[in-house]
């Protein structure tokens, strides 16, 4: 039973899951770092399981993990989801399923994507209710991308003003405006199989590096509870195997800020020694638990593959 690691510039994770995983000396099972060429449609794959850490980045590797899917493999995390999620319908999802999460609105593109004109956007409302919209929302807020990480095109506004300067710069993204959230206490957690949570006191405030704290003061037991309990509610909901889940405390409410992570960073040099021990751990333990299950014929049907599914279809 053979775990692929597909990856692109990080170092410290994919070398350290393979190498966790072959010392482990689970019998039958072995995992290496992906070689991959031009692949043949609906060619069977050799990988019982793929870990996937870039293919959100590279199309060519997104489409190769999907066409594994196929065969039978086991897709870490599954593709056909978060291709299709985003963060807008997450903060939606979360509020149905009863996870504070912060007032938000999702806005037009400033300018018009490529190949589209000012008759392509005669559906849009112009101008927009600014006022209704700034009521809503309040001040301070964040402008961000309604898809997207690692704190890319991120804008905190705290005026009008401000935000229409930023919305200026945003181009052709699509973006949602978010209440802000004037927390006191952040946490950052590892998600992993939809079992286990690994809660990590965070700062975003502080540069990239600086940003895991060391030596945390302990949790209020509740708090800690509910951060724990709200993150495997998001998580199992999505289908994510692998994810970060980022929470905002204001009054002793966790708000979840952030939650599509399909490759969270796991490098040694940001996350630190114990984190990063911790996640090797929990993600071997998951792709070895999944590779030992018996294969499984796939259903061939979207909401099969969307859904995580590999059972023959009983008719």
């Amino acid at each position: 039973m053979l775990i692929g690691i597909v990856y692109g510039m990080e170092n410290t994770f994919p070398a350290a899951l393979v190498d966790r995983i072959n010392g482990m000396n689970v019998p039958d099972v072995r995992a290496e770092h992906v070689k991959v060429g031009a692949v043949r449609m609906a060619e069977p794959c050799r990988y019982r399981v793929i870990i996937d850490r870039i293919s959100h980045d590279i199309p060519f590797y997104r489409a190769w993990v999907k066409n594994a899917t196929l065969s039978g493999t086991k897709v870490i995390n599954n593709p056909f989801w978060w291709s299709a999620d985003d963060k807008f319908f997450n903060y939606a999802l979360a509020s149905k399923l009863g996870v504070a999460v912060p007032r938000t609105v999702i806005l037009p593109h400033k300018s018009h994507p490529p190949g589209t004109t000012d008759r392509s956007m005669r559906n849009l409302e112009y101008p927009l209710n600014w006022d209704d919209v700034f009521r809503y929302i309040g001040f301070p807020a964040f402008l961000k991308p309604h898809s997207g990480g690692g704190w890319k095109s991120v804008y905190k506004v705290n005026s009008p003003e401000e935000l229409f300067r930023a919305y200026d710069e945003t181009g052709d993204l699509c973006m949602t405006l978010q209440q802000g959230i004037e927390f006191d206490q952040y946490f950052r957690c590892y998600v992993i199989g939809r079992e286990k949570v690994h809660v990590m006191q965070y700062d975003p405030r502080q540069p990239h590096e600086n940003r895991y704290v060391q030596n945390p003061p302990p949790v209020e037991p509740a708090l800690y509870h509910r951060v724990v309990t709200d993150a495997l509610t998001l998580c199992r909901a999505l289908g994510y195997d692998l994810n970060t889940v980022e929470f905002a405390v204001q009054d002793n409410v966790p708000y979840a800020i952030d939650f599509l992570n399909p490759a969270p960073d796991a490098d040694l040099q940001s996350v630190g020694a114990a984190n990063f021990e911790w996640v090797v751990q929990a993600v071997a333990e998951m792709a070895i638990e999944e590779a030992l299950k018996e294969p499984e014929t796939p259903e061939y049907r979207w909401a099969a593959f969307l859904n995580g599914k590999s059972q023959t279809a009983k008719y």
